[in-house]
């Protein structure tokens, strides 16, 4: 690397809608470990307005191209889902280190290739399951592993979010659930992550996976649309310690309740809560101890914010952290704790829920 700067580019840096411009471009321009060096949009247009208002500086509209200008040492492809799996592998070919949002790929397989890949390439990779970079949850899986709790008995994670039934006609490709960006995949995805992250994963679970809304209105096209992406996901089972767990999330219509994970343990309780997903809003954390007479706001260590104080609030704070965890494994060439390998794990995950769902029957998780 020609500076101490990791130089990156941005596949999918549309600045007027998309993940990329809430969360990693302005992530990546408080980033203190990479420069913002290039952008990558489908047309040269919009790539020099996302260069232009991000500071960039070079902007491609073909990203063959830009893996090809030597002027790059990594790239995050921040598209959607199906996309994932083809720019993925093109990153990878050309030997540098990456950054995919998740879901790595549509399906399992497609995780696996390119895990295997990154892994035949030497490179470091990372999966946007920013939940895993919230201060407060590196905080709630340090408590449970120093055994403040005690023994892990229960857990009960429960996530629920308005507006299952209309949204604008740019976002309804997700109601086809054969696409990979569904409430299964990225909103239990996220959330079902960071709980196994703090207790450890599931080894067999029982499931029902519905389609409560078989139909949206698109806002602005005001037709009705069918819909087979699952909407309301019920999750009971076993983790490998040997405690029980419950997981409902869920698209409702009004009123939603947010995220909470409840951990229950032999010794005290722990309760991470938030008014929105884990990944994206503020995580508060409280815990008990046996003996005290309610649950109390617990402090969060300031050896788990990685970022600068100018860090955005919102969703780039995650996103710079996982920046920071990116930055360091390409500089030490050390591991982290949300590479391709991670990404895989999790779609088995999801793998094992809708098979549980389909069949009507328990379901091992594979290791």
């Amino acid at each position: 690397m020609a500076s101490d700067k990791i130089r990156l580019g941005v596949i999918g840096a549309n600045i007027s809608k998309g993940w990329a411009h809430r969360s990693h471009l302005p992530a990546l321009m408080a980033s203190p470990e990479f420069e913002l060096t290039a952008v990558c949009t489908t047309h040269q247009e919009t790539a020099e307005e996302s260069k232009q208002k991000f500071g960039a500086r070079l902007a491609f509209h073909d990203h063959h191209t830009m893996l090809a200008s030597g002027e790059i040492d990594a790239v995050a492809v921040v598209v959607r889902v199906p996309q994932h799996y083809q720019l993925t592998k093109d990153v990878l070919e050309a030997g540098m280190h990456v950054y995919t949002e998740w879901p790595l790929g549509a399906t399992l397989a497609e995780a696996q290739e390119l895990a295997g890949l990154a892994r035949a390439k030497g490179v470091q990779t990372m999966v946007g399951l920013q939940a895993r970079s919230a201060p407060a949850v590196l905080e709630m899986k340090e408590l449970v592993e120093n055994g403040y709790v005690g023994e892990v008995m229960a857990c009960h994670l429960s996530l629920v979010r308005g507006g299952v039934l209309e949204r604008t006609s740019d976002r309804t490709w997700q109601r086809d659930d054969s696409l990979g960006a569904t409430t299964l995949t990225i909103a239990c995805g996220h959330t079902i992550d960071a709980m196994r992250f703090v207790v450890g994963d599931f080894t067999e679970v029982s499931t029902v996976v519905s389609t409560q809304a078989a139909q949206w209105f698109e806002t602005d096209t005001k037709k009705m649309v069918d819909v087979t992406a699952p909407d309301n996901i019920l999750i009971n089972g076993t983790l490998a310690g040997g405690a029980v767990a419950s997981v409902h999330v869920a698209v409702v219509p009004w009123s939603d309740s947010g995220y909470k994970l409840e951990v229950f343990g032999r010794e005290g309780t722990l309760v991470a809560s938030s008014s929105d997903s884990p990944q994206l809003g503020e995580v508060r954390l409280q815990g008990a101890k046996l003996g005290d007479k309610g649950l109390q706001d617990m402090p969060v260590s300031s050896k788990f914010v990685n970022v600068l104080e100018g860090m955005p609030a919102g969703a780039p704070y995650n996103v710079g952290q996982m920046y920071y965890q990116f930055g360091q494994a390409i500089k030490t060439g050390q591991g982290h704790n949300a590479d391709f390998d991670t990404a895989v794990e999790l779609h088995r995950l999801i793998d094992a829920i809708r098979e549980s769902s389909d069949s009507g029957r328990r379901v091992a998780v594979p290791a």
